[in-house]
């Protein structure tokens, strides 16, 4: 955050001594100085959002620059929302939430720091644009933005260009031109005990390359079925197939904040079915954990219009698993070369 609004103020601070007011910026219908504005009113949003611990709605404030305020002004505030949206992020612990109206309703520390940055990188190129000097931000800031709330667009050769593509202000060669374009938090669904905690590309990256996600382990590593299906994340992601919410969820034991092991579909529902999968840490097994999330990640698939029922494929030799899909209510329906299929239908 602090280095997004730090590159964004050195870039227009060369030019505060011209008139921002009455320029467009860029291709939006604000002038630069609306703009500029607008970056600090959504930094300290940002961070009121967080701080507050918002549900369901806005923190219901608002800033207002001094009368006379010049351009070196509003970039002051600018640094000051950031650092401010920055400490926030710092402070607010992993598991918190606070209400974002898109899509799932809430973010995260880590969203809320994305989509920070986000309007810092955006709209100084808006400015930019506007007062016809050059901007380009450093691709790990566009890289953070795009793992984080944007799982949905395939990368491009370069992260700058993928991002402006994105949001409508590029083009990018062999894709079509965007016109309307929205981020997307991470979802997350709650059972008795545990957080499902859907994945983002940079956690799936994390995760796939023996790393922790960002989560701390119940026992000090995820099993090797969640780095394995965080791998077949990176790649849906790598070919613009990833979908957050039908991805993978970590299972978050909430009395502790710890991870006890991964459930999630094999992708996007076809033909009305979804394909679940999962597995949990040694330490965490015994407890129930699965059945309750898979009861839950399941019950959430058959309420989408999309799907009708859904499959867990188990081996045979698999008995502790075999006993928590029909715990939780699904049905054997065939078995194949050691292989039984169960399904929950709505």
């Amino acid at each position: 955050m602090e280095a997004a609004v730090a590159h964004g103020v050195a870039a227009l601070g060369a030019v505060t001594d011209r008139d921002w007011t009455g320029v467009r910026a860029g291709r939006l219908e604000w002038d630069c100085r609306g703009t500029a504005v607008h970056v600090a009113s959504d930094l300290i949003a940002y961070a009121g959002q967080l701080a507050g611990r918002a549900r369901g709605a806005y923190v219901p404030f608002d800033i207002a620059l001094d009368d006379g305020t010049d351009n070196s002004g509003v970039l002051h505030v600018i640094t000051t929302t950031g650092s401010l949206l920055a400490a926030a992020v710092r402070t607010t612990p992993r598991s918190v939430r606070a209400f974002h109206p898109y899509p799932f309703r809430h973010a995260g520390r880590e969203g809320f720091a994305a989509m920070g940055v986000a309007e810092v990188l955006l709209h100084t190129h808006d400015i930019a644009e506007g007062l016809g000097i050059a901007y380009e931000p450093p691709a790990e800031l566009c890289e953070f933005v795009l793992t984080r709330i944007f799982p949905h667009v395939r990368p491009g050769p370069s992260p700058w260009p993928t991002l402006l593509w994105a949001t409508g202000r590029g083009g990018l060669e062999g894709r079509e031109p965007v016109t309307a374009w929205r981020w997307y938090n991470n979802p997350v669904l709650r059972s008795e005990r545990l957080g499902l905690e859907g994945v983002t590309p940079a956690v799936a990256a994390s995760l796939s390359v023996a790393g922790d996600g960002g989560f701390t382990w119940a026992g000090g590593a995820p099993a090797e079925g969640t780095r394995v299906g965080a791998g077949i994340g990176v790649k849906q992601y790598e070919e613009g197939a990833y979908l957050p919410e039908w991805g993978m969820y970590v299972l978050v034991r909430r009395e502790d904040d710890r991870a006890v092991g991964a459930m999630g579909f094999h992708g996007a529902p076809a033909d009305g079915r979804a394909e679940i999968g999962y597995d949990l840490v040694v330490e965490a097994r015994g407890n129930g954990y699965a059945t309750e999330a898979l009861r839950t990640l399941s019950a959430w698939a058959l309420e989408q219009d999309a799907v009708h029922t859904v499959v867990a494929v188990v081996e045979e030799s698999n008995v502790p698993s075999q006993k928590v899909v029909t715990r939780a209510g699904f049905t054997e329906v065939s078995r194949q070369e050691g292989r039984i299929t169960y399904e929950l239908r709505a």
